[in-house]
């Protein structure tokens, strides 16, 4: 199965934000590239929110390029299998913790936004992972910092979107 199909099933499967997926879906169906960087009216993306519940906080990044504390994530690739391996991959990678596990149930959330060009749009559809006990983080080339924040204190640093996923994500665990 491709990512493109996995793509579609995932989307499908969820439950929830039936508009906006249903946007995802359309744009998908619209446009066969829908997955990838080069489709300049917009692309899926694939974020994941790294939280350590035992400890009641969350991993976030200090974006490179938009300035902004975000959970880790970005464009898929073509190596990805799944949009959850995405995810996943770009958790490690941006927050260079082994042995991060996927919270179970599919996407915790979707959310599209604008971003500066080339991309354009984010279709990004958003995980959250679990931390495992004792992880060390190591900042990565995309990121100008990388810290812990205190569930309550993530309203203080983040926008709107990145507190909607926490919530969602709380509400799962």
């Amino acid at each position: 199965m491709s990512l493109y199909d996995d793509a579609v099933l995932v989307l499908k499967g969820y439950e929830g934000q039936e508009e906006l997926r249903q946007s995802y879906l359309d744009h998908l169906a619209a446009r066969p590239d829908g997955m990838w960087k080069s489709c300049d009216s917009g692309h899926i993306t694939a974020s994941a929110l790294v939280v350590d519940p035992g400890r009641g906080r969350v991993l976030l990044t200090l974006h490179r390029k938009l300035r902004m504390w975000l959970q880790m994530g970005g464009h898929c690739e073509p190596g990805d299998p799944t949009l959850e391996a995405a995810a996943l991959r770009e958790a490690a990678e941006e927050s260079g913790i082994d042995g991060l596990t996927l919270l179970p149930g599919g996407p915790v959330r979707l959310d599209r936004h604008p971003i500066p060009a080339p991309c354009n749009r984010h279709f990004d559809v958003q995980y959250a992972v679990l931390a495992p006990p004792g992880a060390v983080q190591e900042i990565s080339e995309e990121s100008l910092d990388l810290r812990w924040f205190a569930y309550d204190e993530v309203a203080g640093v983040a926008d709107e979107s990145v507190l909607r996923l926490l919530e969602a994500t709380r509400a799962r665990l």
